[in-house]
């Protein structure tokens, strides 16, 4: 297994600052948007974002909503037992301008699972797609996103493996080789 870094903490830090600055540029005041983290690797993501608009932007009432898609996930029925993370979804998304965050844009499915889980939450104004990476030569469905931190040509056998905590300093992102040398 080869390990290549993509994306350092300094770099992380750079780019997610861009992001939301350019949400800033689209949303204004986020008077009628909400952001919705996708479950459990958009979460952080979302709540970098989230401080940076409140701290650095002064946006204030920002809202936040987190989405588990587990069982709107079209390869839920293995054999496994999944375990599916929590939702909340406190804040409503009737009319609003959403902005649908995760960390790697790989398939589309997960963005197509997130679309149908979002249908029992209301009916919002417009959705937007915000993702750290895109995998852009990957799709299985017609998915783009609208905001990307790095766009990522891996291989079908590579895994873009993101590490984001609380703490910014062991932040980053490796492109794995998953094949046997």
């Amino acid at each position: 297994m080869n390990k290549k870094l993509l994306l350092s903490s300094k770099n992380l830090k750079i780019i997610i600052n861009r992001l939301a600055c350019q949400l800033k540029e689209v949303h204004g005041d986020f008077k009628d948007s909400v952001i919705v983290g996708l479950q459990p690797r958009g979460l952080v993501l979302s709540k970098s974002i989230k401080k940076i608009l409140e701290e650095q932007h002064k946006i204030q009432n920002l809202k936040i909503n987190f989405l588990d898609i587990t069982f709107h996930r079209d390869d839920f029925r293995r054999d496994k037992v999944l375990n599916p993370n929590f939702n909340n979804m406190e804040n409503d998304i009737e009319g609003k301008k959403i902005i649908l965050i995760d960390d790697v844009l790989y398939t589309g499915r997960s963005v197509r699972s997130a679309l149908s889980a979002l249908d029992y939450y209301g009916r919002p104004s417009k959705i937007q797609l915000l993702v750290l990476i895109d995998r852009r030569f990957a799709r299985h469905l017609p998915i783009q996103p609208d905001f990307s931190g790095r766009q990522v040509d891996a291989i079908q056998n590579e895994k873009v493996f993101v590490n984001l905590s609380a703490d910014d300093k062991k932040n980053s992102v490796y492109i794995i080789n998953q094949t046997n040398e």
